[in-house]
């Protein structure tokens, strides 16, 4: 361990992801913009990242393709202490209902803290979503059960499931339908589908595909299936949704970089990436990985910035890929659900 940054992942605090960094104590963001160029090289071995911000007392080494990046104890420890767990019944905080949808047949029903908003719908890559309810933690999970159990509903999703058909989803009204059709469905079980704690919301369908930037590129054709000690993943961000990075490759097109398989790795820069900025945006910015961050970009330049701390890009940037990527790649498809439910 060199003690270098650490990428703690993508988060959704607002309307663009972020990169959130660690240094020891230190924490930090980099608020990315589609059409920045993204590299980095991963060096030594990958370390757990410990859990609820407590620093791994082991300093276990983790498997590469594992997308919880803990080892077994701080898995266990960090499971304890969440809201799915069902170990915190006295919660006296806010909980909503909602249902996700993820793709034609992909509807799932979860809750999350209100004070969230909706970052924990964007943390998941739903395409779309509507809330349902709002009451106490035990009257929201409680409604989970019973659309479970009465409508079939599930509360997670295979999260290749979900990348899978990210890059051929229908129109925004077959999106839409399907969600006002279910949320109906709910409405017409007796009771309302939950118990009388928790106030029911109206129907408001919410789509993020523009948000996500999925629905003005083309459909990824791969997946970085694990880093490794020297390998290389640089690309133009092109995309984003949940915990993934759609990334523009130059003779290999749209690669998916799930953020969560970087966290507990030791990131060093690498080398610009190419980017051009295209008709009618200010700039294409590079974040690279790394503690030191430039200026944002100056209009009508290409910019450079390492990636950590603040840096920024414009959106819109269109042109050349460039990039390489140096680690194994896998087609899209295959296993593993999402972790985590909060």
């Amino acid at each position: 361990m060199s003690g270098g940054w650490w990428c703690d992942g993508v988060r959704w605090p607002g309307q663009a992801p972020e990169l959130g960094w660690s240094r020891g104590g230190d924490r930090r963001v980099s608020v990315l913009a589609y059409g920045a160029g993204i590299g980095f090289r991963a060096l030594g071995e990958r370390h757990c990242v410990g859990a609820r911000g407590n620093v791994c007392p082991l300093g276990a080494v983790v498997p590469g393709r594992s997308t919880g990046g803990r080892c077994a104890e701080c898995a266990r420890l960090d499971r304890a202490h969440s809201v799915a767990a069902d170990t915190m019944a006295d919660d006296p905080r806010t909980y909503r209902v909602y249902l996700a949808w993820f793709g034609p047949g992909m509807v799932k029903v979860g809750i999350t803290g209100e004070e969230r908003g909706a970052a924990r719908l964007r943390e998941q890559g739903a395409v779309v979503f509507s809330w349902l309810g709002r009451g106490p933690l035990m009257a929201a999970r409680r409604t989970e059960e019973v659309l479970r159990a009465a409508l079939g509903v599930p509360d997670r999703i295979a999260y290749a499931r979900k990348r899978a058909v990210r890059g051929r989803l229908p129109g925004a009204e077959e999106r839409a339908a399907e969600v006002a059709e279910l949320y109906g469905r709910v409405a017409r079980l007796e009771g309302g589908g939950g118990p009388e704690s928790l106030e029911r919301l109206p129907l408001e369908v919410v789509d993020q595909a523009e948000l996500f930037g999925i629905d003005r590129t083309p459909a990824p054709v791969r997946s970085v299936r694990e880093l490794v000690d020297g390998g290389v993943v640089s690309g133009r961000l092109v995309a984003a949704a949940g915990p993934d990075l759609h990334l523009a490759v130059d003779g290999v097109g749209v690669v998916v970089l799930d953020t969560r398989l970087i966290t507990g790795w030791d990131l060093a820069a690498v080398p610009d990436v190419p980017v051009r900025a295209g008709a009618g945006s200010d700039a294409a910015a590079s974040v690279k990985a790394g503690p030191d961050v430039s200026a944002g970009p100056k209009a009508g330049l290409d910019a450079s910035a390492k990636a950590g701390p603040d840096a920024s890009g414009a959106s819109g940037a269109s042109g050349a890929s460039g990039g390489e990527m140096r680690v194994p790649l896998i087609d899209i498809g295959g296993g593993g659900v999402q972790g985590g439910l909060f």
